[in-house]
């Protein structure tokens, strides 16, 4: 007679070591648990769920896959628009300046929470970042962000005829870029494994169109330019190719007068909670030292006699900012300001209308259609690498290429009409030696 200790138990399937395991829950659901790679070369255990043994089952056997290869789970259960507000608030706020931060901010309320807030974190592939790039590339912001609702006569949507008014390849890559650095931080934290937004191709964007001065505009510019109470400041920038912020940063003790060169330390911006601030330099590249022209250093005297005088007149009004371009008073001048100033003197020059950022681009452009080495107007500009200067000016430089070479092919079209002019010459003609 065989007892139940002697009666062999039914066969089962078992799972090896380390393949975690599978099991019905009260509910009907199957549920697979095992451990995988975590950040920070940890281990955990998760856990996935399916409608039947074979569904979870094939989830834990990926999740485990993905695992031996050496991609740890992500450890973050937020949305990314969580996500966002927390670098802004925490992160973002001490690594960029306020004017950048104030760019960021706009940037992602306006376009990031509302396209892919609601995903998340650890969830978020590049098929999401690329789907919602291509609708946005190809929405009318007036319909999605109801800016035709919000005007006194509509004129798009509420009409019933879609204005089309897209985004601009640059402000595309703008809010793509914004993303990669939100999630290239979340990857240091540890918070997600990869940057997937980093896997999403964009496309280059062609570089803002300007419109420098030619040479004769340029020469224009600066006859009319004397005279002017910010004569010295107009020379400087369209000679050196000095920023706005840079010029009206710039500082007397900045300047030496034996040497003939000037220090870039500093810029002078207008920023949402401090007001008119002097800053650090664009880049660290951006502070160099730059050879004044004499031209500049002549108007820069006759520009601190003056100063004198005016200083002399405002008295006890007189603010020292030690600034070398100021207000009659001594304050520091508003960058607005100053645009407003150049603007009025192109109208009196009767020459068309650029930015005044225009002037540096103008400074470039002739140096380059003059024969000067890139390196050189790099090093001017203060640019941090030279395929920035390149990029920027490639059009310059393809110009000059095509001048080139119209100069070869006219030389080689006068090749066959020479040859046949006598040698003025005292070495003896060149003559075909016969072929035996």
């Amino acid at each position: 007679m065989t007892t139940p200790r002697d009666t062999p138990a039914p066969s089962r399937r078992s799972r090896a070591n380390g393949d975690g395991t599978v099991y019905q829950r009260k509910d009907g659901r199957w549920e697979a648990a095992g451990y995988v790679l975590a950040v920070g070369d940890t281990r955990k255990r998760v856990r996935v769920y399916g409608t039947t043994r074979k569904d979870a089952l094939a989830k834990l056997t990926e999740k485990i896959a993905t695992s031996n290869r050496g991609v740890p789970a992500p450890s973050v259960q937020g949305s990314l628009g969580a996500y966002l507000t927390y670098w802004l608030e925490n992160v973002a706020i001490h690594q960029l300046r306020e004017n950048t931060h104030t760019r960021y901010t706009a940037c992602t309320n306006r376009y990031l929470i509302p396209g892919l807030g609601k995903k998340k974190l650890a969830k978020l592939t590049a098929k999401d970042v690329r789907t919602w790039l291509n609708q946005l590339r190809t929405t009318c912001q007036c319909c999605a962000r109801g800016l035709d609702a919000a005007r006194t006569q509509p004129r798009c949507c509420a009409t019933g005829t879609c204005c089309g008014k897209r985004l601009s390849p640059l402000t595309l890559a703008y809010i793509h870029s914004v993303l990669k650095s939100a999630l290239e931080h979340a990857v240091r934290e540890e918070e997600i494994p990869r940057n997937v937004a980093r896997n999403v191709r964009t496309g280059t964007p062609r570089p803002r169109r300007f419109e420098p001065l030619t040479a004769d505009e340029a020469r224009t510019f600066l006859t009319t330019a004397q005279g002017h109470r910010l004569h010295a400041l107009f020379e400087l920038a369209l000679r050196t190719g000095l920023r706005k912020g840079e010029l009206l940063g710039l500082r007397w003790e900045d300047l030496d007068h034996s040497s003939g060169t000037a220090s870039i330390r500093r810029t002078l911006q207008r920023t949402r909670t401090g007001g008119l601030t002097t800053l650090p330099t664009k880049t660290v590249s951006s502070e160099h030292r730059i050879a004044l022209p004499a031209p500049c250093l002549l108007s820069l005297r006759a520009h601190r006699k003056q100063q004198a005088q005016e200083k002399e007149k405002a008295g006890a009004g007189w603010m020292d900012s030690g600034h070398v371009f100021t207000r009659p008073d001594g304050h520091p001048i508003e960058p607005a300001t100053l645009t407003r100033r150049f603007n009025a003197l192109l109208r009196r020059a009767h020459l068309r209308q650029i930015r005044f950022h225009d002037l540096r681009h103008s400074t470039a452009t002739l140096l380059l259609e003059q024969g000067v080495e890139l390196v050189v107007i790099k090093e001017l500009l203060g640019h941090a690498h030279i395929g920035v200067t390149a990029t920027v000016y490639a059009h310059v430089r393809l110009r000059l290429q095509r001048d080139a070479i119209d100069l070869l092919g006219r030389t080689l079209g006068q090749s066959s009409g020479a040859a046949t002019d006598p040698d003025d010459g005292n070495e003896p003609p060149l003559c075909a030696a016969p072929v035996r």
